[in-house]
């Protein structure tokens, strides 16, 4: 992870990195947004069917592992119509970006509001970015027990997917309405989607063998429509960690923070098993992303080359994406008020008892 520094170094703009990329980098004819929108709700459509019709127990973690990779890719799908990336065509752009953004219920211009403006606009900027932002020791020190429990565990490898649910998508997309007007009707959308789907799928499967069976409705719409959701959360909860939150990349304060610094070295590069790319499209091939949203998702690896042609020492490449997302799960708690630096609880617990024991008097 360490970044070489010479004296030949390119300049460290925004502005000139984006110099470094090509135009047909930008390229995006629509067949190939349609192509990859139609193959992934194919997807998505047979894991509907599958899980619809089969209860073999030892089938169904499988099952529920595909669904949530389909809901996953879709919602990249998503994700490149909002950021104009994959469509030229604006209306093209919205219908495919919400149909794409509903499996996942994100209401389309209600997720682009915060993520478009907040997140790439102020990327691991304390007090700016709210994906993931961190909390520091003396903030840490001073919540309530309740509190620093839902922290401890939001914080483990074990909770990036409920951070994500509750943070993220309950706290931004349910509880908040963004202040525009195509907010708040995709916001309506998606929850008439949310609430209809879920009253069908409850219906029908607790109808399937003529008799209605609240209790068969119940587990089908678990089956179908919960666990899918809860595993679709879990990806894109440690997705959206692993892009931003390691060891050695310290959260600026306003003042330090830099466009640069927040899009190339606070972006990491990661790359992952084919198998699973299928389904993430280049994602985890970030920083481009950062540097310029407007990247379809089939040209970042050429824009990640491009970069590194000029900017090869200050980029972050990294192929063991399960083991850092350990480690930094297991390092990475709280910071350090002054240095933005990531500590553990127990190092952030010493901090502030050296703080105390500075301030008594002699």
């Amino acid at each position: 992870m360490e970044v070489k520094t010479n004296q030949n170094s390119p300049k460290e703009t925004l502005g000139a990195v984006r110099e470094t990329l090509s135009r047909g980098t930008f390229e995006n004819p629509a067949y190939k947004g349609v192509g990859y929108f139609s193959r992934d709700l194919c997807c998505f459509a047979v894991a509907i069917f599958l899980l619809w019709n089969i209860d073999t127990w030892y089938l169904l973690p499988f099952l529920w592992f595909f669904a949530g990779m389909t809901i996953a890719a879709l919602f990249v799908i998503g994700h490149d119509c909002a950021h104009e990336a994959l469509f030229q065509n604006r209306y093209l752009r919205y219908w495919i970006g919400q149909i794409a953004m509903l499996p996942s219920l994100h209401a389309y211009n209600q997720w682009a509001y915060g993520h478009n403006r907040i997140h790439h606009g102020h990327t691991i900027k304390r007090g700016g970015d709210f994906v993931w932002h961190p909390a520091t020791a003396e903030e840490y020190s001073k919540f309530g027990i309740f509190k620093k429990i839902a922290h401890r565990f939001f914080w483990s490898a074990w909770g990036g997917g409920f951070y994500y649910m509750i943070e993220i998508w309950l706290k931004g997309m349910v509880v908040f309405t963004a202040p525009l007007k195509e907010a708040r009707r995709d916001k309506w959308i998606m929850l008439s989607f949310a609430f209809v789907s879920s009253a069908a799928v409850f219906y029908f499967g607790g109808s399937a063998d003529g008799v209605w069976d609240a209790g068969a409705g119940l587990w089908m719409f678990v089956k179908v429509c919960l666990i899918p959701f809860v595993a679709w959360n879990y990806f894109m909860g440690i997705t959206v960690y692993v892009h931003h939150i390691h060891s050695e990349i310290p959260w600026k304060t306003k003042e330090d923070w830099t466009p640069y610094y927040g899009q190339m070295r606070g972006t990491i590069n990661y790359h992952i098993p084919a198998a699973l790319n299928f389904f993430f499209h280049n994602i985890f091939i970030h920083m481009p992303h950062h540097v310029h949203m407007k990247i379809p998702f089939y040209n970042l690896k050429r824009a990640l080359g491009e970069i590194k042609a000029v900017y090869g020492d200050n980029v972050l490449e990294r192929d063991t994406i399960f083991g850092d997302y350990f480690r930094s799960t297991s390092r990475c708690k709280v910071i350090d008020a002054e240095t933005g630096k990531w500590m553990t609880y127990k190092e952030a617990e010493t901090s502030i008892s050296e703080e105390e024991m500075e301030v008594l008097p002699a």
